[in-house]
């Protein structure tokens, strides 16, 4: 069975046909007394219908590939951290322990260089964004799997999550009034408020298009790279069934690891851009109290100002 998604063509992969096989059937009926009028009644207001969106609703794709894909990527991150851990040990650390240690230090250093000295703060979430994405990326280099990153319903989930996120953090932590200012850049004087206007409208347009950006560039390097290695495979078959699938391959897994840093320093920086350290790390001001200490020996701790 083929699939046809995004403008390409896919086999469907034996574990989807599998699911809805067991599952399509009353997932199907559901859709179509339920969702499937809600959807055609607001497609139905820009002239168009559920189906000419999303595509012909059917037993067979039911539960969407995407769908099925991303789970087994969930899964496959939680199991495969889990296994290569192993049994933590400070004194004797096996080789996946240390492999995993070494993928912490690196994202936590990059965390606290791109965010700030507080970006442990968020490196749970970050970390779980680069783990869930490397793997989705790699699943495509197996058999039997899908990329579901080559799907753009899972990046754009993914781009707006991380929008949701840093915008989130941004409003727990300045305030609704003080994180829409941050758009504004620096105060001008009153007489340039007509350029504080346009810099916040095109501060607030730039924000509202991340997660498409952030959607979009993930999907589209990772479907790319699954149409490049369809393409040229097939290009003089059986000569390039041998070799070339390897250097492909190798190919895959650095654009993999690429896209995921990618998507994983963007989603730091725009933290970095709306998060600030606490306040107790902010040096006082020189001031009287200031000079009355200042040849004292000890040292002068300063409360923060209410």
């Amino acid at each position: 069975m083929l699939l046809f998604s995004e403008g390409g063509e896919h086999h469907l992969p034996l574990i989807v046909e599998f699911i809805n096989h067991y599952v399509g059937e009353p997932v199907h009926h559901f859709q179509m007394n339920y969702t499937k009028p809600v959807w055609d009644k607001f497609f139905s207001n820009f002239g168009s219908d559920a189906e000419a969106v999303f595509g012909p609703y059917t037993v067979e794709n039911a539960v969407p590939w995407y769908t099925i894909m991303f789970v087994i990527a969930c899964i496959l991150t939680v199991a495969f951290i889990w296994i290569v851990k192993g049994k933590l040990s400070a004194d004797d650390p096996k080789p996946g322990q240390m492999t995993l240690e070494a993928g912490y230090l690196y994202l936590a250093g990059m965390a606290e260089s791109v965010i700030g000295p507080h970006g442990m703060k968020y490196f749970p979430v970050v970390a779980t964004f680069a783990c869930l994405i490397l793997v989705s990326n790699l699943m495509g280099q197996f058999p039997l799997f899908m990329s579901p990153t080559a799907s753009v319903n899972v990046t754009f989930a993914l781009g707006i999550s991380s929008f949701i996120y840093y915008n989130y953090c941004g409003i727990s932590e300045n305030g609704l009034i003080n994180h829409l200012k941050h758009l504004a850049g620096p105060k001008l004087p009153w007489f340039m408020f007509i350029v504080t206007v346009l810099i916040f409208g095109i501060e607030l347009i730039s924000n509202l298009i991340r997660p498409l950006t952030l959607g979009v560039r993930l999907f589209a390097n990772m479907y790319s790279d699954e149409q490049v290695f369809v393409q040229i495979t097939n290009l003089y078959p059986p000569v390039t069934h041998f070799l070339v699938p390897l250097a492909l391959t190798a190919l895959g897994v650095f654009v993999a690891f690429v896209q995921t840093l990618v998507f994983t320093l963007l989603s730091m920086i725009y933290l970095g851009e709306v998060t600030h350290a606490p306040h107790d790390e902010h040096h006082p001001e020189p001031g009287p109290d200031f000079e009355h200490h200042i040849g004292d020996a000890r040292p002068v701790h300063f409360s923060a100002a209410p």
